[in-house]
């Protein structure tokens, strides 16, 4: 059996440890991934927003700013040790109205029920290698996003090959998330999908 067969067999990654996000959020990394041009290439203002493996917030914040106040995002992570930090470093910018923190799951983003068919673009940006069964979380992501919603996808190539994110890609389109176009984020494979 392959790993893109069995799903389960896909994790080979270990999560991203909170007591390394220093890492995550600084300058050099702005610099270089610009999150407030990802923000302003597929976020409008009054938008709901899904920002999964948020880590201490780096993305969240340019997509709280460009949701404005008619707008939501909510920060995912599974440590809430992430989410800790990212509400320490938001609330004195005043970021925290628009932004809703959810711890989710090892195996699940554990959403409402009441949340699916409500978001406008969803992220998951070099976390989905993280995940124990990507099929499962693609399936979730389009039930979260609205028809003709969004999915932004990116992983790192040092850590997955081309044949693992290819592989992801097929997952993503099983699950009823349309590949769009495909490109690099920086020097990091990226994908852009919508929900049919």
């Amino acid at each position: 059996m392959t790993s893109s067969e069995n799903p389960k067999k896909h994790h080979q990654h270990e999560v991203f440890s909170a007591s390394r996000a220093g890492h995550l959020d600084t300058r050099l990394r702005r610099f270089i991934y610009r999150p407030d041009r990802l923000a302003e290439q597929y976020v409008k203002p009054g938008d709901r927003v899904l920002d999964f493996g948020c880590g201490p917030g780096f993305f969240t914040r340019e997509f709280a700013k460009r949701v404005g106040e008619g707008g939501q995002v909510f920060a995912v992570d599974l440590q809430e040790e992430m989410l800790d930090l990212l509400r320490k470093k938001l609330e004195p910018e005043g970021m925290m109205p628009r932004i809703r923190t959810h711890r989710c799951a090892p195996d699940s983003l554990r959403l409402p029920a009441d949340l699916n068919g409500t978001f406008d673009v969803t992220f998951a940006i070099f976390v989905v290698h993280e995940v124990p069964d990507p099929e499962k979380l693609f399936r979730e992501i389009s039930l979260i996003l609205k028809p003709g919603g969004t999915f932004f996808y990116s992983e790192p190539p040092f850590i997955v090959s081309g044949r693992e994110f290819r592989d992801n890609l097929a997952r993503a389109e099983k699950a009823g998330l349309q590949l769009t176009r495909r490109r690099f984020y920086f020097v990091n494979r990226a994908a852009v999908l919508r929900k049919e």
